[in-house]
């Protein structure tokens, strides 16, 4: 898995593209989503088996499982940033998804239910670039740790960083274009 700190980045840089979308509320909310998957090591910390559908990198990590958060928190959250609710749905649904999809790019552990519950495939990209993270906070800060965070700044954070620039260059409000020539 990726860290937490890292898996907001694609969120982050898909709202770089899309102006209603930079709204705090919605970014927190993304950005959480990015990152909740891995809540399911509650269960496995509880003795829930790894390889289980519910365990670690297994339902939460689904696509389907992100469509139905992202549907069921897209209302209040439309409504409440006035930004359509179809818009938010497939906003909060991508930044979800991606953690299963970043996850498979991590080279440890099983790999991820990203079809759950129409296959029990655990599925890896053909190349992992991404160090896995460790668990436990003892292990998290130790050389793996540092490795894992120099991995993720490199696959993660610095494409992020390029994607979110060029969006926020090409999608410029009209006015902020007209005011840098001025």
């Amino acid at each position: 898995m990726a860290t937490c700190f890292s898996h907001p980045a694609v969120p982050l840089a898909i709202a770089c593209w899309f102006p209603s979308l930079r709204r705090p509320s919605l970014l927190l909310a993304a950005s959480f989503l990015s990152a909740a998957p891995d809540l399911d090591l509650i269960g496995y910390l509880a003795g829930v088996p790894y390889r289980s559908w519910c365990g670690h990198r297994g339902c939460t990590h689904s696509l389907l499982f992100a469509a139905v958060i992202g549907a069921g928190l897209a209302p209040w959250l439309a409504r409440r940033n006035q930004v359509p609710r179809a818009r938010v749905a497939a906003f909060l649904a991508v930044a979800m998804a991606s953690h299963g999809i970043v996850d498979m790019a991590t080279n440890g552990a099983l790999g991820i239910a990203l079809l759950w519950p129409f296959s029990d495939a655990r599925l890896f990209w053909p190349w992992q670039p991404i160090e896995v993270a460790p668990f436990g906070i003892r292990a998290f800060f130790s050389q793996w740790g540092l490795e894992v965070l120099v991995s993720e700044v490199v696959w993660l954070w610095l494409p992020a960083i390029v994607i979110g620039a060029v969006g926020l260059l090409v999608r410029r409000p009209p006015n902020a274009i007209a005011a840098d020539g001025a």
